[in-house]
C-alpha cells in the first residue's frame, strides 16, 4: 500500500492526469473536491451476488474520467445532477444503508473520488466496500486504497482502442483497464463467498455487450480466461444495452442488440467455463436506469 497522492489544485487521481483545480470543480471531471452524490438506497438489480436478498447499499457519485457517449446513467456522469456534501455525511450515509441491511457498500463511479473514499473508509465498516467503476483506473491509485477496499467491480469496456477513442476518448483505455483490473485481483486473491453466497472479497469483471462489438466480447473473455487461474475471478456479461446519451450519433450504437449478438456471447461465455453471470435479454429496458432524485442524499 502507498500514500495516496492527491492535491486538490493539481488532480491526478484518474488516468486522464488532467492537472484540474477541484478546489473550483475544474478539471476532465467536472467536480469539485467534496463529493457530490446523486443516489444512495438499496438496489437489487446488481449480480446475485452483490444485491443477495437485502440488496446492495449504493451510492451513485456524480461526474466521470470516462464519459462514454451512450452512457445509461449520463445524467449525473455527463450532465453533473447532484447534491455537494461532507465527507461526515457520506459516511453517516453509509451506515444509514448497513442499519437497513445492505450487504455491501456499493461506492458506484468513484474514481475521480478516490481521495474521500480513502478519507471516509478511515475506519472500517462491519460490511465489504466494493469499487464499481468504468476500469479506467489508475493503478498508482489503487494501490493507495489496498486495504480499504473488499471487492472490485470493474467494467472492462473496450478492447479496441479505436472504440475507446471514439465512444470514450481514451485511446489508453485497453492498457489502463487491464492493468488496473490485475491490480485488483492482486490485492483481494481469488474470490469469496459467503455461506449465504454473498461476495465478501474478489472481483467480478464486467463486460457490457455493445451492438456490432460481439467479436469484441469474445476478446475481453478470452483475455480473461487466459489471465487469470480457474476460480480466481467472477465475470458477468451484460445484456442490458440500449441506445441512450449521444448514441444515435455513433452507429452501430445507435440500434438494441439483436438477439442472435446476445445469444452468441452467452454461449461463447458458457463455452469458455468462466464463473459469473449473463443477463437476460429482458434487462435491455429504461426501467432499470435507477432513479437520481437524491433518494438518501
Amino acid at each position: 500500500m502507498s500514500r495516496l497522492s492527491y492535491d486538490p489544485t493539481h488532480c491526478t487521481l484518474c488516468p486522464r492526469r488532467c492537472g484540474g483545480d477541484r478546489t473550483r470543480a475544474k478539471g476532465y471531471c467536472r467536480m469539485p473536491d467534496r463529493p457530490v452524490v446523486a443516489r444512495a438506497a438499496l438496489h437489487f438489480w446488481e449480480e446475485p451476488p452483490l444485491s443477495g436478498t437485502r440488496g446492495a447499499g449504493t451510492v451513485f457519485f456524480s461526474g466521470c474520467s470516462l464519459g462514454c457517449v451512450f452512457c445509461q446513467n449520463e445524467a449525473i456522469s455527463q450532465r453533473d445532477f447532484g447534491r455537494e456534501i461532507s465527507v461526515e455525511r457520506l459516511r453517516e450515509i453509509f451506515w444509514a444503508l448497513i442499519d437497513a441491511g445492505a450487504h455491501n457498500i456499493d461506492l458506484v463511479n468513484p474514481t475521480h473520488y478516490a481521495h474521500v473514499v480513502a478519507e471516509a473508509l478511515s475506519q472500517p465498516l462491519p460490511v465489504p466496500v466494493v469499487w464499481n467503476s468504468g476500469g479506467y483506473d489508475r493503478v498508482e491509485t489503487l494501490r493507495a486504497l489496498e486495504g480499504t477496499v473488499d471487492i472490485y467491480l470493474p467494467d472492462y469496456k473496450y478492447p479496441d482502442a479505436r472504440d475507446a477513442q471514439c465512444w470514450a476518448g481514451a485511446a489508453d483505455y485497453p492498457q489502463v483497464a487491464r492493468a488496473a483490473i490485475q491490480e485488483m485481483v492482486r490485492q483481494t486473491g481469488p474470490y469469496v463467498l459467503d455461506q449465504e453466497g454473498i461476495l465478501q472479497r474478489g472481483v467480478v469483471i464486467r463486460h457490457l455487450l455493445l451492438p456490432g462489438r460481439l467479436n469484441q466480447a469474445k476478446e475481453v473473455m478470452d483475455w480473461v480466461r487466459a489471465t487469470f487461474p480457474p476460480h480466481t475471478v467472477l465475470f458477468s456479461l451484460m445484456s442490458q444495452y440500449i441506445p441512450w446519451g449521444r448514441a444515435a450519433e455513433f452507429p452501430p450504437l445507435d440500434r438494441r442488440l439483436r438477439k442472435r449478438e446476445a445469444r452468441a456471447a452467452m454461449a461463447y461465455l458458457e463455452n469458455l467455463s468462466l464463473d459469473g453471470f449473463f443477463q437476460g435479454e429482458e434487462a435491455a429496458r429504461a426501467e432499470y436506469i435507477p432513479a437520481f432524485d437524491l433518494t438518501g442524499v
